[in-house]
């Protein structure tokens, strides 16, 4: 019995020292976050830079990130993919669309999709059945 307490204490101890601390985004009310991840092999910690303040919605917010992954591509950027953060929230915006997320690792959420011509909108207002012949 002894050998199974000191068993189970050492798996915990070392599930939990597994466990890498959690990348968390900023909760400042209407602030609009671009995400900088380290290179790998660094140890640096991940950075948050303001790109917009006062934004009323997150979706604002998606707005002002594929602005700025926009203008970063044009300037001869090759960086499709981009990672932000608006109150507590991931964005992720990647050539699909807009996703967002509680956790930078967890489950993400379909926000926005693209349109034909690539621009952004709510997945319902986008209409994909062919046009009737007249």
């Amino acid at each position: 019995m002894r050998n199974l307490v000191i068993i189970a204490g050492l798996t915990a101890a070392a599930a939990l020292g597994a466990c890498a601390p959690q990348v968390k985004p900023p909760f400042d009310k209407g602030v609009c976050y671009s995400l900088s991840m380290p290179e790998e092999g660094s140890k640096a910690a991940p950075t948050f830079n303001v790109v917009a303040r006062d934004q009323p919605q997150i979706e604002y917010c998606a707005a002002q990130l594929e602005q700025m992954r926009i203008r970063f591509l044009r300037l001869g950027g090759n960086r499709q993919e981009l990672i932000g953060s608006y109150q507590g929230q991931f964005i992720f915006i990647d050539q699909a669309g807009v996703w967002q997320s509680r956790t930078l690792d967890g489950n993400r959420f379909f926000a926005l999709a693209r349109t034909g011509d690539g621009r952004l909108a709510v997945p319902g207002a986008i209409d994909r059945s062919p046009e009737p012949a007249t």
